[in-house]
């Protein structure tokens, strides 16, 4: 059992106030707020040993090293990667998207194929276009259903022999679908496809095991796990790894350099030039033991609990109409009103102190499938509560009556 008002005061920002009322804090499935404990660990880096790292034989740089290298470890231990060097610190889960794009460029030809789903983010579809581009291969897509579900017999179709890739999210961060990657994955492998899972909706309300899924990347980003903003995580197979070309050049990624010719550094550096967010990466493995100190299953049970509460709740309003109603769903209700636009909705909601998202969600494919110009989206974190849900109902009733 969570105690939710002890875990609320680790959150400082979720004791202020927005426009005279207190936060009540809906944006989650966007970026999670960060605890103190948190905070601290970054407070703690600028205050004491702000260092460059992998370089310095001095103190300060030997420290900030050892505390980076620490971070990559206790993410490698959290997703269960086999090796340490596995673990690719990033920008962000775009970033890593990107940066396994770009890798296959000289790995594609014409005739070859890639899938992704209806379910996208528009992270894991428009670099994958680009990568279709520049190298002729063809982008496949998994249908969805009114439920807001992939489609899997029409997969089952699109695999053959010239698939290549294959691209989903595990969580769609607009309708809150949980996708069955363990069968998305099995299936690719079995045409000798390489599967990618965006990672960065499920990561904090699940534990992905990496070597139980088989996958073969997974990216995730730290904001959303209560941690920075600006540093996320690639993990990939050492084999695709090392078959995959440096992203970007420069200090650190390096063996040798000479005008002649430059050797590469080995995993994990090859594909980290410059100077990283070496604070970002050590506050992602403090957050990481923040979230494990509570417990993954006591948050997902909880989190369910907010779930079935508000999903109860918002239905009791007649004009209501809720996106995405699969069986295996996480803490997102995304929703409309009928007759009011979504943006509306939410700039009210705003005034009462309520933080909602509005429009596409960066998946536009999935509202042209609903052909709608976008929904309102609440989603919940372990730190919030039913009382927040019962003055968010409110609050919607107020919007309707006002917007009517």
């Amino acid at each position: 059992m969570l105690d939710v008002q002890k875990i609320r005061k680790d959150f400082p920002i979720l004791q202020r106030e927005v426009n005279g009322k207190p936060l009540v804090y809906f944006d989650n499935a966007a970026t999670s707020q960060t605890p103190q404990q948190v905070i601290d660990v970054i407070v703690d880096y600028y205050s004491n040993y702000n260092a460059n790292i992998h370089r310095g034989v001095h103190s300060l740089s030997q420290e900030a090293t050892d505390a980076y290298e620490q971070a990559r470890l206790k993410i490698q231990k959290h997703f269960n990667a086999k090796q340490s060097h596995e673990i690719i610190f990033t920008s962000g889960t775009t970033h890593s998207i990107n940066l396994v794009a770009n890798g296959f460029s000289s790995l594609l030809k014409k005739g070859d194929e890639i899938i992704v789903s209806a379910l996208e983010h528009h992270s894991n579809i428009v670099p994958w276009q680009m990568l279709c581009e520049r190298t002729g291969a063809s982008l496949k897509v998994i249908p969805m259903n009114e439920n807001g579900e992939l489609i899997l017999s029409d997969y089952d179709a699109l695999l053959n022999k010239n698939t290549k890739l294959v691209f989903v999210n595990h969580i769609s961060n607009a309708l809150g679908t949980i996708n069955p990657i363990e069968y998305i994955i099995e299936k690719a492998h079995a045409v000798g496809a390489a599967v990618l899972v965006d990672g960065a909706q499920s990561c904090p309300h699940l534990k992905p095991d990496v070597q139980a899924l088989d996958v073969d990347f997974y990216v995730c980003s730290a904001h959303k796990i209560c941690g920075p903003t600006g540093v996320g995580m690639l993990y990939g197979k050492e084999e695709w790894l090392n078959k995959l070309p440096p992203y970007q050049g420069g200090g650190e990624m390096i063996a040798e350099v000479s005008f002649e010719k430059t050797t590469y550094a080995g995993l994990p550096h090859k594909f980290e030039a410059g100077t990283p967010n070496i604070c970002g990466g050590i506050a992602f493995g403090a957050a990481l033991d923040y979230m494990n100190a509570i417990g993954f299953d006591a948050i997902a049970n909880y989190e369910n609990e907010l779930l079935d509460y508000g999903t109860k709740e918002l239905l009791k309003i007649e004009s209501v109409k809720i996106y995405g109603t699969a069986k295996e769903k996480t803490s997102v209700i995304s929703f409309n009103v009928k007759n009011i636009h979504p943006y509306d909705i939410g700039t009210i909601l705003d005034k009462m102190g309520i933080a909602v998202r509005t429009g596409h969600h960066c998946a536009q494919p999935i509202m042209d499938f609903y052909k709608i110009p976008g929904t309102v989206r609440a989603s919940f974190m372990f730190y919030n509560t039913k009382e927040e849900i019962d003055t968010f109902i409110t609050a919607l009733k107020k919007a309707i009556m006002m917007l009517s």
